[in-house]
Order: C-alpha cells, then structure tokens, then sequence
C-alpha cells in the first residue's frame, strides 16, 4: 500500500453493549507468505485455499510472478505453478513489498542464492526498518548486498550460483531471520544449520516437511533449538490450507473480554503453540477463553475460539515467551491497562525493529489515553485500572497493529479515542472494522 494513498481516520466510543456472534478472521498472515513463496519455488501445482487477501501477502503474490511463478485465482482458491528452487527468473522490474517485512526479509533469503540481480523496495514504513540482521548472515553464502545507510531499503541483491551453507546462531529470537537462513540453505550445498535461543514460529519448519523437504529439529541444552536441513533440495507441490491467523483473533478477542457482556466465537484459529503465548496470558489473567473442536488442518493445529466478557488481573510475562506473541504484545499492553493491578511484559526489545518502534509506541497509545506505564530497558509495566481513560488521540506511524490496538482500546475506554490513520490495517486484515461493527461494536 503506497504511501500517498489517503488516510482513513476514527472516533472510537465505548461499546455500550456486549460484543456478540460468530465470526472468522482472516488467514494467518505467516503462512499465507510462505505458501505463496514455497509453492513457487516447488515443481508441480500447488493450491491454496484460505489466503489471507490482504495488501502484504498480494505483494508476495506480484514477487512471486516476477520471479518466474505463474499464480492464479480459481474462485477462492489460489493456484501456483511453481518453477522449482534453482529455476526463479531475473526480474524485470524493483520487487516493491509494501509494508511487510516478513515477505522482504524471507525473501532475501531466496533471493541470496539465485544467480541473478534483483532489487527490493518497500512503502516509507519499510523502507525505514533495519535489514542487516538478514543480510549479515545471508553474505557468508556469497550473496552481495547493496543497500542505503544501516543496511535500509531500496537494496540491490547479487545473487550467488554456489551458495556456501550457512551455520548461525541468532543473536536474538527472531522466526524471520531464521527462515530467511534456511531458504538460503535450499540452494546450498550441504548442511544448513540454525540456532535460536529460544523457540520461535516453526511455520517454515513445518510447511518446508510439507513440500517433502528433511528438515531436523534438536532441543537443546540451554532450551534453545538447532535446525538444520540439507541442501540443494527439492520441494514438490502440496496444497496448503491457511488457518485463521491468531494474531489477527487477537483483536476480537481482547475486545470481547474488555467489554461487559460479550460472548464471541471465533472459528479455525490457528493454534500452533509457538503462536499462542498470548492465549496463555490472557487465561492466567483470568480471561474466559475456552477452544472448542480442535483438529489439524493442513499439517497445523487449529480450533474455534469461545471468548466471554472477564474481569482481568495484572500479570507477570516472562521473555522467554516474547517469541510466541511478539505481534500481540500492543493489544496485550491495552488489556493490561483495564486489568486490576500491575502487569510487566518482559524482553521487548524485538518490538523496536518492526512497522515502528512498537515498544515507544505502544507506549505513547497508553499514556496518551490516561494510562499509566514504566519502561524499564526492555520491559514494560503498565499500571492498570488508573481512573477513568481514553480521550487521547493515537498516532499510528503506519503500523496496523498499533491502529487496531487503539480501536481496541477506544471500544473499552470511558472518552472517545481518535486514531490518526486505520488505513495500513488493510494490509493484515482486510475488513476489521467490518467484522467488529457485525460484532457490535459500533466504530464510526
């Protein structure tokens, strides 16, 4: 979505009733980049069905095509003819991503390892975001990157035609930086090997088995994990089914425990357990949040979601669970400040490199509704039930999480809360206030 597009300002009021209904939200947005991307790089035809429609995942859509891949829609359902992992095409034009820096950073894992130049780009939001913590690691295959002051967008790869495998540790937790490796590995010769200090989305690891790629996972001592896959490899078409995407549920569901008096379900949400800290969080702060007829779903755990109004207390989260919500923590911080009692959320510091410097800004949604919080280095506190709130006028910096978090909010708040631009929430989440208005909750 470019950024001279207009911008989509709201007035968010208290929901004077309970939120009500049933409802689905949209495909997870994780697994719909990957689908689009390991189908592509896969010999045969794959189809999928429950892709998310939203602006990030149709610019990993147009990067595939320009790669090589011929991809076309049969209804609802989302056809590729992939090209193989060695058989991508020299683009004719930039790779413009958007917003999503999930698609730019797996991407340049790929595209390390074509023999060919390619050029990314991205919306100013992107464009600002640090890119050297893939890019770092993606050189040792014998890729060249060229980009603007701090390794930003616009950046020209040269891809390398005998990529040496890689074997890294991650300095921090990061799924992307992870995948972005093991892609690279696909058209490496020999062992590929990643370690993580902690468990972070294994997506990549379980759509990789899915395409009929090894792929070897070891817990280790320290409770991290290496994985390791060898290459070059070969992935052969697998139809994909995209579950509801949990980070997306998460919206809904903090709305439905603030607001007195709702009842919501929510159907297919996707639940791998490296995806659901937030759930845990939300019951241990005493939410009621029961899942109902759980099964697999191509290859990934997946139930409906019963979400009833709850009085919630503070809570203690600790890092080690950061990995499995990151996304969730600016929606986790609004639940916190209508909670009773103190809530410190743990090791953030992964929220300061995404749309935004989400740490500062879900900060600043907080205190300029009235609610009270500390940061102390990568933790923040937010002191809940502190009066009445609201009233504050949330400025966004184009990041769809911080404006569906503010909406949030808003519907919990005692005054009117303004949000500066829901435009951007497109790009996860098509339709999000439609869906919450069909729930109830007025937003104008």
């Amino acid at each position: 979505m470019n950024e001279t597009m207009n911008q989509r300002p709201l007035t968010v009021s208290r929901a004077l009733s309970g939120l009500q209904g049933t409802t689905r939200v949209p495909g997870d947005k994780s697994i719909s980049h990957r689908s689009l991307m390991f189908a592509a790089l896969a010999t045969g035809q794959t189809r999928v069905s429950g892709l998310l429609e939203g602006e990030d995942v149709l610019r990993t859509a147009d990067a595939m095509r320009a790669l090589g891949a011929t991809i076309t829609q049969d209804g609802d359902v989302w056809v590729i003819d992939g090209r193989g992992v060695s058989a991508l095409s020299e683009p004719e034009d930039v790779l413009d991503m958007g917003n999503s820096g999930t698609a730019a950073r797996l991407l340049s894992g790929i595209l390390a390892t074509q023999p060919f130049l390619s050029v990314m780009t991205g919306d100013a939001s992107l464009r600002s975001r640090p890119m050297r913590r893939v890019t770092v690691p993606l050189s040792e295959t014998g890729a060249v990157f060229e980009a603007r002051e701090g390794g930003r967008l616009p950046m020209a790869i040269r891809g390398t035609c005998e990529a040496k495998p890689l074997s890294y540790r991650l300095p921090v937790a990061s799924a992307q930086v992870k995948s972005a490796v093991l892609l690279a590995g696909l058209n490496a010769q020999g062992q590929t090997v990643v370690e993580e200090p902690v468990a972070t989305r294994d997506h990549t690891e379980n759509m990789l088995r899915h395409f009929g790629v090894p792929v070897a996972v070891e817990v280790m001592e320290d409770g991290g994990r290496r994985i390791a896959l060898t290459g070059p490899a070969q992935l052969s078409a697998r139809d994909v089914v995209v579950p509801g995407d949990p980070s997306s549920a998460a919206f809904p569901i903090v709305a439905a425990l603030l607001v007195p008096g709702s009842d919501v379900l929510i159907t297919g949400v996707g639940l791998n357990v490296l995806r659901t800290g937030l759930f845990q969080t939300l019951r241990e702060m005493g939410g009621d949040l029961e899942v109902l007829n759980e099964r697999i779903e191509g290859g990934e755990p997946v139930g409906d979601l019963r979400v009833r109004y709850s009085a919630l207390r503070g809570v203690a989260v600790p890092p080690a669970r950061a990995p499995s919500m990151i996304d969730e923590y600016p929606v986790l911080a609004v639940a916190c400040a209508f909670a009773e009692g103190e809530s410190r959320l743990q090791g953030l510091e992964e929220l300061r490199v995404k749309e935004s410097d989400r740490l500062a800004a879900t900060v600043a949604l907080l205190d300029v509704n009235g609610a009270a919080t500390t940061v102390e280095g990568d933790d923040l506190i937010v002191h809940g039930l502190k009066g009445d709130v609201g009233g504050g006028h949330v400025t966004t910096h184009m990041d769809h999480r911080l404006a569906m978090s503010a909406i949030v909010f808003g519907l919990a708040a005692h005054k009117p809360v303004s949000v500066d631009d829901t435009a951007f929430i497109e790009t996860s989440f098509p339709g999000f206030v439609e869906l919450m208005n069909a729930l109830g909750a007025g937003i104008r």
